[in-house]
């Protein structure tokens, strides 16, 4: 079994969400199934990522063993895919598999009173589908066809309130994102393509030599992922997306926006690492594409009225110090002495908070459609006195906010001070945006805070109570993550970042598979 976990990672979420329609007629009965499922891809990511870390890269083979199919014309035709499963790979996939089991076991009360249930739930399982594809895979088309999958899934998903005309409005504006960076992504494989008739990403990387058309495939496969993960200026579908998706999607959605920077980091590292000069520049443009992003990202939040869409602002504010702490990395990757002194604790800065962000971001979007289900609102002016009737969802909130503003001991704290860090002996100036932010950060969260929650309680809400009990698990368990990943961060580091640090830094090793290509 161990030697098919890849396949069984797509395998079992592909089966619930084909076999989910069964249970039309049966909410209860698609909602436990859906749980069910996620919860076995939990399993399975923590059973793969034991097996990479302890025993290396993990090739799986999906078709012949020859790795092209000659034509009498003489024309060779890529006939099968590879997935190169690293730690960087298993990283993603247990984020993926826990946040898609969070949001199933969310939605459980959350959207019980929706119609077509048995849609939303197969939707959330192809969602975890293209997120575990994109994560897992080492094959640039494969790529490009679960980032297909996970688009689409998650614009229906977006549209899925489809009485509100603003969830539909925003189902489209993220459909014709999802298709333009889609588009980008094969246009980039097709010149990959050409130049080195493979797709295989380890065995471009070995070949690769960066000429003019190399450039253009690097510069299209950039924007895409930038655009897909909300980097400024290409932001503008995030706010719309995030706010109007029910909360429970919230989690795998947030996952599938950094499985996009997860493959901007793949290209960077895997595919264009061995190119010195260039490399440095791209890290500066990731860098300072970081530093614009969680600014903007900011300053936007803090103007806003709805709870879920002040929110969704700062989760693009978060991904800017995701850019940042990679970035730092990058651009003294090919700098040894550097490398050592800070890049590469600058690398786990950021991907430790993918993370913490995904975990902590999740809380408080949750939390926000808990205010949303008691009070049918999200408008923080006609909002107040709620503490007192929800009690464990105050408390969600306020572990969230911490967290997301780096105070200790929450997990937020512990990622952004290693981002601190590293980026100060780059550039002082990047760590200052970075401290302002997570100031403003903590303002805007203090201002729902003293709207939604303190004050008289208002007359309306009078007989208001605490949500559901699924959706109290659910906030829950991840406000026990934030308090733990900040009180034991080594734990963390040592056993999933640190690995998944190294795999991008150690890009040799992956590119040893280039030869089964």
């Amino acid at each position: 079994m161990i030697e098919h976990l890849p396949a069984l990672m797509i395998a079992v979420p592909l089966f619930g969400a084909f076999t989910a329609p069964l249970f039309k007629k049966h909410y209860k009965g698609v909602s436990i199934w859906a749980i069910i499922i996620t919860g076995i891809t939990v399993i399975l990511s923590l059973l793969l990522a034991k097996e990479v870390v302890t025993g290396g890269i993990m090739v799986y083979v999906f078709g012949a063993d020859k790795p092209t199919l000659v034509l009498p014309s003489g024309y060779s035709v890529p006939i099968r895919i590879m997935f190169e499963v690293d730690a960087m790979g298993a990283f993603m996939a247990i984020s993926a598999t826990l946040m898609s089991f969070v949001g199933a076991l969310y939605s459980y009360s959350h959207v019980e009173k929706e119609t077509g249930l048995e849609k939303y739930y197969s939707l959330l399982m192809l969602l975890e589908v293209g997120i575990l594809g994109m994560v897992l895979t080492g094959d640039l088309f494969n790529l490009f066809v679960f980032l297909e999958i996970a688009g689409i899934a998650g614009s229906a998903l977006v549209g899925f309130r489809n009485y509100r005309g603003e969830a539909s409005e925003a189902g489209i504006k993220y459909l014709i994102v999802s298709a333009v960076a889609s588009l980008m992504v094969l246009f980039a494989i097709g010149i990959l393509y050409g130049q080195y008739g493979n797709l295989n990403l380890a065995y471009i990387a070995r070949n690769i030599s960066l000429n003019l058309v190399d450039m253009i495939a690097l510069g299209l496969l950039f924007t895409s992922f930038a655009m897909k993960c909300g980097a400024v200026p290409m932001h503008y579908w995030v706010p719309d997306a995030y706010t109007e998706v029910p909360a429970g999607i919230n989690p795998p959605l947030l996952v599938a926006t950094y499985a996009s920077l997860y493959a901007l980091f793949r290209v960077s590292f895997t595919l264009f690492a061995n190119i010195v000069v260039d490399l440095a520049r791209v890290g500066w443009i990731m860098s300072i594409l970081g530093v614009l992003t969680m600014f903007i990202g900011v300053t936007m939040a803090l103007v806003q009225k709805d709870v879920k869409r002040l929110m969704s602002y700062h989760a693009i504010s978060q991904t800017g110090y995701m850019l940042l702490g990679v970035g730092v990395g990058l651009t003294v990757l090919h700098d040894p002495s550097k490398l050592a002194e800070f890049g590469r604790d600058a690398m786990a800065g950021g991907v430790f908070h993918i993370i913490n962000h995904i975990i902590y971001k999740s809380l408080l979007l949750m939390t926000a459609g808990a205010l949303f289900y008691v009070t049918g609102t999200r408008n923080l002016n006609e909002m107040g006195g709620l503490a007192r009737k929800m009690p464990v969802t105050t408390i969600s909130f306020m572990v969230g906010a911490a967290a997301i503003s780096g105070l200790p001991p929450f997990n937020g704290f512990a990622s952004k001070l290693l981002i601190y860090e590293t980026s100060y002996r780059l550039n002082p100036l990047l760590t200052v945006f970075a401290m302002v932010t997570s100031v403003l950060t903590l303002a805007s969260f203090v201002k729902v805070f003293a709207s939604a929650f303190l004050g008289p309680p208002l007359e309306k809400f009078e007989n208001t109570k605490e949500v559901p009990r699924p959706m109290i698990i659910a906030m829950i368990i991840l406000a026990a993550l934030c308090i733990i990943f900040g009180l034991f961060p080594n734990i963390v580091l040592d056993k999933l970042v640190y690995p998944a640090v190294d795999a991008l830094i150690n890009f040799a090793q992956y590119h040893s598979w280039g030869g089964l290509a």
